[in-house]
């Protein structure tokens, strides 16, 4: 008799222990945060930290997308290091590739682009700057009007801490995918002052960018994967010394 009770008394917690397993234990249904870097977990406010700690730590990234600023449609597709950047941008009609090493800054284009605006700025004939310029690196001049706006395009830490930050009290929303790796989302003001998806795997690297005031959708990907920045051969450089064309 008692090796029977004890028998049963055996099965019944053997079913008990499995029936505990398959609701996990309390309920809650499969940990969702299961395998991940653990985020999830913590505190919106303390997931943008992490987000921003990650992204400013990092060596280089691939920031690609649209970037919507004083009323100007940028598209752009950027990789970007602490050294610099290279990469392409369009914007009004026009695409232009970006190179910076340090301090110098190389803009390259088609003749179609420099025909455009060497016309339009005045003081130069639009066909000779297009022969000149089709397929050139121009140095653009640390004095020259457009450096700055352009040079902020190759800044990793310029443009990161500029799109990164959400406005409004921060909370948290769905957890989906982004190129196949699991996110959890922060949302700035309900979503009105923006929206960000951390990755839940590895470091939680941002990879996915709404910005407020639909300003702009921004994928960052290729986290600390490095590249080669080179300055181009003299040969492929027209140098102008102090001012480029007009009108870029």
């Amino acid at each position: 008799m008692r090796t029977r009770n004890t028998a049963v008394v055996a099965a019944m917690c053997a079913g008990l222990a499995a029936a505990l397993a398959g609701c996990g234990g309390d309920g809650g249904g499969e940990d969702p945060d299961a395998g991940t870097n653990g985020v999830g977990k913590l505190a919106p406010a303390k997931i943008e930290a992490k987000a921003r700690k990650a992204a400013g730590d990092a060596e280089a990234v691939r920031l690609s997308g649209e970037l919507v600023t004083k009323g100007r449609t940028y598209k752009v597709d950027m990789r970007l290091t602490s050294d610099g950047g290279t990469g392409q941008v369009s914007t009004e009609g026009s695409t232009f590739q970006l190179l910076r090493v340090g301090k110098d800054l190389y803009l390259k284009a088609g003749a179609a682009f420099w025909t455009h605006k060497s016309e339009g700025g005045g003081g130069h004939n639009g066909a000779d700057a297009a022969e000149k310029l089709d397929a050139k690196y121009v140095k653009v001049p640390v004095r020259d009007p457009s450096y700055k706006r352009l040079s902020g395009l190759t800044d990793k830490t310029l443009l990161l801490d500029g799109l990164l930050g959400l406005h409004g009290e921060i909370s948290v929303g769905d957890r989906g995918k982004v190129g196949g790796v699991r996110t959890i989302r922060i949302r700035g003001g309900g979503g009105s002052g923006g929206a960000l998806d951390v990755s839940l795997e590895g470091r939680p690297y941002p990879l996915r960018l709404e910005r407020a005031g639909r300003a702009g959708v921004i994928r960052l990907a290729d986290w600390d994967k490095d590249f080669t920045l080179a300055a181009p051969a003299k040969d492929e450089v027209v140098d102008y010394g102090q001012q480029i064309p007009s009108g870029t």
